[in-house]
């Protein structure tokens, strides 16, 4: 029995390898590029993948991604096919993204990037800004994630507003879905928060039309992924003035370029894909349980729908 993983740096995958080790003693475990004998290869746990790195492994039985979304697996053009995707979530993941939109929500609630500007221009710059009980918040994406955050936001006072694929409760957060509940839900945002799953049908979804039904002077949170973002639409709006801000954990290529604009715009906070970032120790107790489980049963709660795409 052996398990593959492939992460895109190797001190990173050699840090998985050593805590699965610890984990699944019974088991061989390599990483991917090491592989012995790709026959006895039942599990492959990635993270962006190379194309074509899973083809060798014919006996494979599942694909373990190292983070809630599958797209990542998805683009490999040579996946094999009909092999079950497992997404990897759990309470530390979900924690770690609650306190990321949390915190960035009340930074742009706050006012808090336009007094750290203040700051630099040595300006004491008293802003008075409405209670969050006056703010309204839509988190787009009601998933796993989304969901918590959405009720994080809600216990702290906000007019919390959720958008997903299909309808959903969630104690506390008025629930729009679909395209005919999309314009309800943007009217009068003022912070609107992307943890989408991508699929062609969110791709690009934060862009001019977007934008011009929040709130004049509303701020976006994109932790989801960069292909949700048309990043010209976005600069756009924040230079008119249609947006006051936004904070990025996710973009198109990563690292970030050094040369692309988002680094110096005043209006936008660069994070580098921090938001729920899975570690090796944490991570690996997850996804040592879906394997085990998936071995004896066959399923987890976290299959993923590849046709959907999440």
């Amino acid at each position: 029995m052996s398990i593959v993983i492939s992460v895109p740096v190797r001190e990173k995958t050699e840090w998985w390898c050593q805590a699965l080790r610890e984990l699944m003693p019974e088991w061989d475990i390599h990483p991917i590029e090491d592989c012995p004998d790709p026959r006895a290869v039942e599990y492959c746990v990635v993270w962006r993948p190379e194309t074509g790195c899973m083809k060798p492994f014919v006996n494979l039985k599942a694909i373990v991604s190292l983070g809630a979304g599958i797209d990542h697996v998805l683009a490999d053009a040579e996946l094999p096919q009909g092999v079950p995707i497992i997404r990897t979530v759990g309470t530390d993941l979900t924690q770690r993204m609650k306190e990321y939109i949390v915190l960035h929500a009340l930074r742009h609630h706050r006012a808090l990037p336009e007094i750290q500007a203040a700051q630099q221009r040595h300006q004491w710059h008293p802003v008075i800004v409405p209670p969050a009980t006056s703010r309204r918040v839509g988190v787009m994406g009601l998933g796993n994630l989304g969901a918590v955050a959405a009720q994080a936001l809600a216990a702290l006072g906000f007019q919390t507003v959720g958008w997903s694929r299909s309808p959903k409760e969630i104690a506390g957060v008025t629930t729009y879905a679909g395209s005919e509940g999309f314009d309800a839900f943007l009217t009068g945002t003022e912070i609107l928060v992307c943890l989408l799953p991508l699929t062609g049908a969110t791709r690009g979804i934060l862009n001019a039309e977007t934008f011009s039904r929040l709130a004049r002077g509303a701020s976006v949170i994109n932790a989801a992924r960069g292909a949700h973002l048309v990043d010209d639409d976005l600069l756009a709006a924040l230079d008119d003035g249609q947006l006051a801000g936004a904070t990025l954990d996710v973009f198109h290529l990563e690292p970030l370029p050094a040369a692309h604009p988002f680094w110096a715009h005043p209006k936008i906070t660069v994070t580098p894909h921090i938001a729920s970032q899975i570690d090796a120790p944490t991570g690996s107790r997850i996804v040592a349980a879906n394997i085990r489980a998936f071995a004896e049963t066959g399923t987890v709660a976290d299959i993923a729908d590849a046709a959907r795409g999440y």
